[in-house]
């Protein structure tokens, strides 16, 4: 399709294709009509532009640099996601698409389909991420072919044992604020003793595995995405391809069956210290002694609150390697990349963590 000019006053409107057989009789044709213009500055409208190439590019450019040559200003408008790439890919200037694509803004639908697509394209990402994730851990189980020898030890000294001092002492401050708080209450009606069913009961179902994960996501599931978004930046993931391996084996799947191997072992003792904190407060502010509490304890507890505590914990693990995984393979940038898709990953583990446990919270309170 040949290329076609039309003038109003100051506004003029390229149609067809801007390509190398057809700008010379458009360059002409504008360089008249420039000389006509009274205002301070000129439009393109772009917006019947069908194809552009290098040299319609350039004829934009030239365009531009005559027009300011005179003291007049250009915006384009119009401009289409088709145009706007080649005018980037093309152009000669710095800042081609911030400098001159103005007034192409989305409308408010478009933006609403647009953030949609973008959201369904990140979830089906961090989906099939997730199958792969656990295909190759399944597989690691019997053939450790393609994966760092060592790496599973290695992984589970600095997810388990590492993490164990600042999970007990949160553990064991929960327990205890949370003991004090509630024996205030008891003590009126004369059920102190009672303290010990409800804190060996929210510390087994609730607060032993969900503090356990959020100090996880904040400590080891930032040092996954950092680890492995530098390792992207480096291109060492690609150095890994070029040699046969697959990165999501040889960098993730180790963290993976380090993190759902300690998370339940740190959930139990999240539980146990978690307990001790609220006798703490039983012996010296309660007055209730070791044999009882432990009893009470005893009576109070059952296998399935056991149990929640330790699926929750499994189903937090997943959640934390596999988002730490996801954001850390799909940064963007330079170091400050890293840094966002850090920031990003914690955030996104923390409200993943707490609506799975909201949503596991309702599946066992009514199974």
């Amino acid at each position: 399709m040949k290329a076609s000019l039309d003038v109003d006053h100051s506004c003029f409107f390229l149609k067809g294709n801007l390509v190398k057989e057809n700008i010379s009789t458009i360059y002409t044709q504008i360089i008249q009509h420039l000389g006509e213009v009274i205002r301070s500055g000129i439009t393109l409208d772009l917006s019947a532009v069908e194809e552009i190439d290098s040299s319609g590019v350039a004829l934009l450019e030239e365009i531009t640099s005559q027009a300011e040559s005179r003291s007049l200003s250009v915006e384009m408008i119009g401009i289409s996601d088709k145009i706007g790439k080649a005018l980037n890919v093309f152009s000669l200037k710095e800042e081609p698409a911030e400098g001159k694509i103005l007034a192409f803004r989305e409308s408010f639908m478009e933006w609403i389909g647009s953030s949609l697509y973008q959201s369904w394209e990140r979830i089906k990402s961090f989906f099939l991420l997730l199958v792969d994730t656990s295909l190759y851990s399944f597989q690691g189980l019997f053939n450790r072919k393609g994966m760092r020898k060592g790496e599973f030890l290695n992984q589970s000294m600095l997810i388990g044992m590492n993490a164990l001092p600042i999970i007990a002492l949160i553990s064991f401050l929960i327990g205890f604020i949370l003991a004090l708080q509630s024996s205030a209450q008891l003590r009126q009606f004369g059920a102190s003793i009672y303290v010990a069913d409800l804190i060996a009961i929210s510390m087994t179902r609730e607060m032993g595995p969900i503090m356990t994960a959020i100090v996880l996501a904040g400590r080891s599931g930032s040092s996954f995405t950092s680890e492995i978004a530098n390792m992207v930046v480096t291109e060492e993931t690609d150095a890994l391809q070029s040699m046969g391996l697959n990165p999501i084996k040889y960098v993730v799947v180790p963290k993976v069956h380090a993190i759902i191997i300690t998370t339940p072992m740190l959930t139990i003792l999240s539980m146990i210290i978690g307990i001790a904190g609220s006798f703490v407060v039983g012996l010296t502010y309660l007055n209730i002694a070791v044999v009882p509490f432990y009893q009470e304890v005893v009576e109070a507890l059952i296998f399935k609150d056991i149990i929640t505590g330790l699926v929750k914990s499994f189903i937090f693990a997943w959640i934390i390697v596999t988002v730490g995984a996801y954001y850390g393979l799909n940064v963007k940038g330079g170091s400050e990349g890293v840094g966002r898709a850090t920031t990003a990953s914690v955030v996104t583990s923390i409200f993943l963590v707490v609506l799975a446990d909201s949503i596991l919270g309702l599946i066992f309170y009514f199974g």
